[in-house]
């Protein structure tokens, strides 16, 4: 079972959070959004929430150009936002909060690929595959 959405860059994307990695619709992003790894995502929410109804673990596949980087999330059932996708490594929940238990925060993700997405045409592809 797969899922997959885009989002794309921004000038102040930064990647420097320590507990979390979030994807958002918002077209905006102020450097306070240290975890926002891509803006202008388009998953529809509800496919979304009826994929994650049928999984308890994911791989998580960020490619953006020619680099792939990626990690691990225990799914949290609870989530249900149509607008924000944010994965934690601690077990904290919230309605936003996909992923739990998460193998990697926004501060692990390779420098390299992060300065591609300060690119505001930079587009990052996001799949996210069901683990035994």
């Amino acid at each position: 079972m797969r899922f997959s959405f885009n989002c794309y860059g921004h000038e102040n994307v930064l990647s420097r959070h320590r507990n979390t990695i979030e994807f958002t619709k918002d077209k905006e992003l102020s450097k306070d959004g240290d975890c926002i790894i891509g803006v202008n995502a388009d998953f529809d929410s509800r496919k979304l929430i009826a994929f994650v109804d049928n999984v308890e673990r994911i791989k998580i596949v960020m490619k953006v150009e020619d680099l792939t980087e990626e990690f691990f999330a225990q799914i949290n059932k609870d989530f249900n936002d149509s607008h924000e996708i944010v994965f934690r490594i601690t077990e904290f929940k919230s309605f936003r909060t996909l992923g739990i238990k998460a193998t990697k925060a926004a501060k692990d993700i390779d420098k390299e690929l992060v300065e591609k997405m300060k690119n505001p045409d930079a587009k990052m592809n996001v799949i996210f595959e069901a683990v035994e």
